[in-house]
């Protein structure tokens, strides 16, 4: 076993050869072709008596790896003469730090430090096609080979123009730091000088060879973040942070409903001459504010009478929805009289992605171009549908994409960007728009409701069969995704199925070995806006699942750790298991009242397992002067991470963290109120995500050692496992199985809610007021 905890020859790749360009250029600029680089998934050997599900076969990440593939080449890296190495990331950074991670890349395979790489967010570049969309926990595995080839092509060019310049063989030069040394003369050149020297006045094809996994000396380390000082120092740039000439501060007064339409406004003139207002424009969302502040906005926005038509889910509320997906539930197989089952239906409410910064974008829109600001995870098709609706060719309309405060699948959509489009062609002038929260939380995207039947037979110590029946309110998958499905869809192991059916069966896998299993999705209703939030279906199916796991183990005298562990297909899923139940001291003694939870997540060929302790006694429960939310707190967890090859474990760490705080969230607390077509919650004070109070004391993170050469996904991978895990230790403590979520939804409501004409609070305190 080497340094890295390898067994020798099971881990890292060897030094294949790639190929890649050098692109003419007045100094060296390269690109890689990916060729071999990312290999085909090998398909998962079936194993008795479960059969590999789609997703064990050919999973969603894989697609958009292969989506990708085409146009990898148009990805490049530039060496400027400052010997700073400049590289637009086509994918968007809003929290993941993979900004980060794609610098270590570089700097592995250029030998550069991190501090002379440039990395930026690319504008929207149709070229690319199906290579510029964030999601999916894609970015690191997508780019992993491509970034690194790029990265080697530019140093065997340096390492070239060195050898001509210093009368040296290529072979006797070394490179450290940005620098080129002779061990024959000792004479060195920085990359800075060789820029110009190495470029190419024709494009022109070479191969290469990576670093093998023994000699990285910057992949696997832990790295701080790569704009950790601009973010702590108030410097980094968001959307709202640029100063765009004449773009202005514009609010939106939107209807009660969902989706609800303007018939007429009152008293236009009135708001029209409030002070600092400028325009007051209809739109197909509401009605639009431009002034000189944001604080002026959300007055004239208040003092808006408008006369609303109906929306999409009047009259609808909690209960009609889960009325109308039990009456969607795909039936589920006869049942075998001969044998014993756990059958259970689960119900999840609608929730919130929960970004902290809301929705927002800057347009400038003229009679024959646009321009956008905005941080957009699918940029091209946002350049693409906007062009569409301002009757320009895509040429004329530039999408630059911003770094987003947040998005856990929210800035998939373009919602923000489309509507500023809009409202700064019927004003006639550049916008600044800014949804207030109440906005995201009542007219935003919403994780669906969904129910989830679970039947799960068993005898003779065996589970023979799992069958699991997941039915949705309509998740859209507009954003980009649906496109690739459409492209992809000859080499898609799932037959003839919807976009959301496909996202499902190529997202969704049990790890155990249960006999036969189904896994189906149903959907039901599309009035609401909805997308995908963090983990999309796995937090809810996989959370079902566990909790019925925990429910086999109690019925046939097992304890659930070593129920899991006996029925697991897979070794890294048991290894995950057995560190979390070691470092985590599972089976301890605990006041009644307390108990441990134990959850597996398999994803995107990463594992994660995660030990939650809670207090569920009445005595200990938390609160906090400005938090009306009690109930069990959450006091410990543990968390193992294998994603095969961890690029920044520091990274990863903070990942799993955020990803854990989302669990928490979604089981015990954060959800929507649907009351008469509306969501009651309007602001954080009544969202109720982890509180600091509920964070648990004790959190630790266990990066297993590399299983592969290869990264998995990660962005994703925690929120189904913790969310899990906590609500298998609520079980546990309660003696009760909980099946509807979050715990807190059927309780008393815990705040009044705002008002919802117009649906803002009256004293915003976000910093609004500022002029522009």
């Amino acid at each position: 076993m080497d340094s890295w905890g390898h067994v020798p020859g099971t881990a890292g790749m060897g030094r294949r050869r790639f190929l890649g360009y050098v692109l003419a250029a007045s100094t060296l600029t390269v690109a890689a072709e990916l060729g071999e680089a990312v290999l085909a998934p090998e398909e998962a050997a079936a194993v008795v008596p479960s059969a590999p599900g789609p997703a064990e076969i050919y999973d969603l990440n894989d697609m958009l790896t292969d989506a990708a593939l085409p146009t990898a080449n148009l990805i490049t890296i530039r060496i400027d003469s400052d010997g700073t190495a400049s590289f637009a990331l086509p994918r968007a950074e809003v929290g993941q730090g993979i900004t980060t991670s794609s610098a270590m890349l570089i700097a592995e395979e250029l030998d550069l430090p991190l501090e002379r790489i440039r990395v930026t967010l690319a504008d929207a570049r149709p070229e690319l096609l199906f290579n510029q969309l964030t999601g999916g926990s894609n970015t690191t595995i997508s780019t992993f080979t491509p970034i690194r080839v790029a990265a080697a092509v530019a140093r065997g060019r340096l390492l070239r123009a060195a050898a001509l310049e210093l009368g040296a063989a290529v072979d006797t030069l070394t490179t450290r730091a940005g620098v080129i040394t002779s061990t024959a003369t000792g004479r060195s050149l920085t990359y800075g000088e060789l820029a110009e020297k190495a470029a190419s006045v024709t494009t022109g094809q070479v191969s290469v060879a990576l670093k093998a996994a023994a000699e990285f000396e910057v992949i696997g380390t832990a790295q701080p973040r790569i704009d950790a000082r601009e973010a702590v120092t108030g410097r980094k740039k968001f959307a709202m942070d640029l100063h765009i000439p004449d773009a202005l501060p514009t609010m939106v007064c939107r209807p009660p409903t969902v989706n609800g339409t303007v018939r007429s406004v009152e008293n236009l003139a009135e708001v029209r001459a409030m002070p600092g207002v400028t325009d007051v424009v209809a739109v197909s969302t509401g009605v639009a504010v431009r002034g000189r502040t944001f604080g002026q906005c959300i007055d004239a926005v208040r003092a808006l009478k408008v006369s609303w038509g109906p929306g999409t889910a009047d009259a609808k509320s909690d209960d009609t929805v889960r009325d109308e997906l039990n009456r969607a539930e795909l039936p589920l197989p006869a049942l075998d009289l001969l044998t014993k089952s756990v059958d259970t239906r689960f119900t999840f409410h609608f929730a919130s992605n929960s970004a902290l910064e809301t929705n927002c974008a800057i347009a400038d829109v003229r009679d024959d171009s646009a321009e956008i600001w905005g941080s957009l995870k699918s940029p091209i098709v946002a350049q693409e549908q906007i062009a569409l609706k301002l009757g320009l060719p895509v040429a004329a309309v530039k999408v630059h994409v911003t770094e987003g405060g947040g998005s856990f699948g929210r800035k998939l959509f373009y919602d923000a960007a489309a509507e500023a489009a809009e409202i700064s062609r019927a004003m006639g002038k550049p916008v600044k728009l800014m949804w207030h929260r109440t906005d995201d939380f009542r007219q935003g995207r919403t994780h669906p409701m969904a129910t989830s039947r679970v039947r799960a037979t068993y005898a003779l110590g065996q589970v023979l069969t799992y069958d699991q029946r997941h039915t949705s309110v309509a998740t859209d998958f507009g954003h980009g995704v649906g496109e690739i499905i459409t492209a992809q869809a000859a080499r898609l192991p799932v037959g003839d199925l919807t976009f959301s059916e496909t996202i499902f069966a190529l997202s969704q896998q049990t790890p155990y070995d249960f006999g036969v299993v189904t896994q189906l999705l149903g959907e039901a209703d599309k009035g609401f806006n909805t997308g995908s939030m963090r983990n999309i279906y796995s937090p809810n199916v996989r959370c079902a699942q566990e909790l019925v796991v925990d429910e086999l183990a109690g019925r046939m005298g097992k304890d659930p750790y070593r129920f899991r562990r006996e029925f697991l297909k897979d070794e890294r899923a048991r290894a995950v298991l057995d560190k979390v139940a070691a470092v985590g001291a599972w089976g301890r003694s605990m006041p009644a009242g307390t108990a441990q939870g134990i959850a597996l997540h398999p994803e995107y060929h990463a594992y994660v397992a995660v030990l939650a302790e809670i207090d569920c006694r009445p005595e200990t429960t938390g609160r906090t002067v400005r938090d009306a939310y009690t109930g069990p707190r959450v006091t410990k967890v543990v968390c193992a991470v294998d994603v095969g090859l961890a690029v920044n474990p520091r990274g990863l760490e903070a990942q799993m963290m955020g990803g854990i705080m989302d669990g928490i969230a979604i089981t015990l607390s954060s959800g929507l109120h649907l009351d008469n077509g509306h969501f009651l919650e309007g602001s954080w004070d009544n969202y109720f995500y982890t509180r600091q109070w509920n964070t648990p004391p004790e959190l630790e993170i266990v990066v297993m050692p590399p299983t592969s050469g290869q990264p998995g996904g990660a962005g994703e991978l925690a929120v189904a496992g913790a969310a899990a895990a906590v609500a298998c230790a609520y079980g546990r403590a309660t003696g009760t199985m909980p099946t509807s979520f979050p715990l807190n939804h059927a309780g008393p409501l815990g705040f009044e809610p705002l008002p919802t004409s117009p649906p803002i609070p009256a004293s915003p305190t976000d910093g609004l007021d500022r002029t522009y």
